[in-house]
């Protein structure tokens, strides 16, 4: 029997957000720069009075469901109750109950009552502006993870955008596909955590013409399995005509494999039996009645899925939809990091010997270990370490992204990019010793986010940098376009498939991705262990 290269990138996944749940995910006490003006706006459920921090205003824990408690648990989201009067928008709520430890250190930051969101706008915007706006959601392997950590006001300020960060449920409490649960549902679902995001992008079409935002422009954006959300969400009917642009970071579509409705439904009804509901005549009641403690520690063997397709929901796999042509039709932007595996290997191997990578290899390769071996050798790399954060990375990550950029641009106007600071700080606040984890997965995030709990803080170079970042971001919001003026042009990604290497020192166009990545090469390896269908 083969292993994988990696156990679980959802444990290493772990590591790094339990790094980010070092500070509180409620917000602690006004920020420095917080200013005494209170803006205010009124939604479809009532008022909201905001804050003014440093350049931007921002609208924290806005309700755009009702909790998903009781017997609302396993339902989809519904309406979120009005109010009378001004409601105080200045606190972030908790994150979603996670699934995995994180180290949190007060449970009062997580709760089942988790469904909000939080609103960046620039200073002075006001409705009728039709600024575009930029939806973000989170990653986290879909059972981890919050989008109170994803500050959006830089964002706002340098782009003359709105962003909106979202919670939505993780686990089994956002993918249990429990035939008890989801015959109880119109939509015949289990991905509650894929209805919230549609929830919430409801909300935001209705509600953010109130806060200057442009409701016919909204890009989807997300990183890793909130990348996977993007893909869910491009391919479900469900969702056409709630937005017209996608970024998707470090999550291709080709890379995360939903499952079908009966493989959903069999894993929950194992995940059932080890919670204690094993009678399907009561299994409903039961699960919804269980302690949130109890389904977290059944989890901890069975982690979750994401969303399955097979329902009206998520008709298709979504790299099918995408390659047939049945999808929701958007301009993209799509990109990774220069060694996206750093962080799942430094989170298992950190310190791996010769030997132990050469076991590694054959264990995940079998036949094709020796080509393997021979495309990566141990010399040809600083460390064993390095070697195979190679392999996985461009295995995995960079081949997966440069497949599915090409399905894109066969479609619509695709631009592609690669993130490569080689002095970047770590996602990981306590990474390995002596360990480079320098552009590894998550370590764009930094730089488009008001995001500052890595083991360093960006220099000023870096933060210049980031402002572009953020720029071209704002500008592929804004026109579908991600050029901005003075920096280095960035041509769709047609024929020759140019890729932009984003690089603080010199960013530059290159069509030497795929090479760089041996692409070719993966183009014709099976893996019988290793992780190219894991999430």
């Amino acid at each position: 029997m083969t292993r994988s290269i990696v156990p679980s990138m959802a444990v290493a996944l772990a590591l790094a957000v339990a790094a980010l749940f070092t500070h509180p995910a409620v917000a602690a006490p006004a920020p420095q720069g917080v200013g005494t003006a209170r803006p205010v706006v009124t939604t479809d459920q009532g008022r909201l009075a905001g804050q003014v921090n440093g350049r931007a205003e921002e609208f924290l824990g806005v309700p755009y469901a009702a909790p998903p408690v009781a017997d609302l648990r396993f339902r989809p989201p519904r309406q979120p109750a009005r109010w009378t009067g001004t409601r105080e928008a200045t606190r972030q709520a908790p994150a979603c109950v996670q699934f995995l430890p994180v180290g949190l250190s007060d449970p009062d930051h997580v709760s089942e009552d988790c469904l909000y969101l939080d609103v960046y706008r620039p200073r002075h915007a006001r409705p009728g502006d039709r600024l575009p706006v930029l939806f973000w959601m989170h990653g986290g392997a879909f059972v981890m993870g919050t989008g109170t950590q994803f500050g959006g006001r830089t964002m706002a300020d340098l782009t003359n955008s709105v962003v909106v960060s979202v919670n939505y449920r993780l686990g089994q409490l956002g993918y249990l596909a429990a035939p008890e649960l989801t015959r109880e549902n119109a939509l015949g679902s289990g991905s509650y955590g894929l209805m919230d995001q549609l929830a919430a992008l409801n909300w935001t079409r209705d509600n953010i013409a109130a806060f200057g935002g442009n409701p016919a422009n909204i890009t989807l954006w997300g990183q890793s399995a909130g990348s996977a959300s993007v893909c869910a969400l491009l391919s479900s009917p469900r969702a056409a005509g709630l937005f017209t642009r996608a970024v998707l970071q470090s999550g291709p579509c080709g890379l995360i494999r939903a499952p079908g409705s009966a493989e959903a439904a069999e894993a929950a009804r194992d995940f059932a039996t080890a919670v204690g509901c094993p009678d399907p005549a009561t299994r409903a009641v039961c699960l919804r009645t269980a302690p949130s403690a109890g389904l977290v520690a059944a989890a901890r063997t069975r982690p979750a899925p994401g969303p399955a397709f097979g329902d009206s929901l998520l008709p298709t796999q979504p790299s099918e939809a995408i390659a047939s042509g049945r999808w929701n039709k958007v301009p993209v932007l799509i990109g990774s990091t220069r060694a996206e595996a750093k962080l799942f290997v430094g989170g298992t191997h950190p310190y791996l010997t010769a030997q132990e990578y050469t076991d590694q290899i054959n264990a995940t390769y079998g036949p094709a270990a020796q080509q393997v071996l021979a495309r990566y050798p141990v010399a040809g790399h600083p460390t064993p370490f390095d070697a195979l954060s190679a392999v996985v990375t461009d295995s995995t990550f960079a081949c997966h992204t440069l497949s599915t950029a090409r399905t894109f641009a066969s479609q619509v106007p695709t631009y592609v990019y690669e993130f490569d600071d080689p002095r970047s700080p770590a996602l990981l606040g306590a990474q390995p010793p002596g360990v480079d984890m320098a552009n590894a997965h998550s370590a764009e995030l930094a730089y488009v986010h008001d995001f500052t709990l890595t083991d360093r803080p960006l220099t000023a170079d870096q933060l210049a940098f980031a402002d572009d970042m953020k720029r071209r971001w704002g500008a592929f919001a804004r026109t579908g376009d991600p050029n901005i003026a003075g920096e280095t042009r960035w041509p769709p990604a047609l024929g020759r498939h140019t890729v932009l290497t984003l690089d603080p020192e010199r960013t530059r166009t290159s069509t030497t991705f795929a090479a760089d990545h041996q692409c070719g090469f993966w183009a014709g390896v099976a893996s019988p262990g290793g992780i190219e269908k894991r999430n």
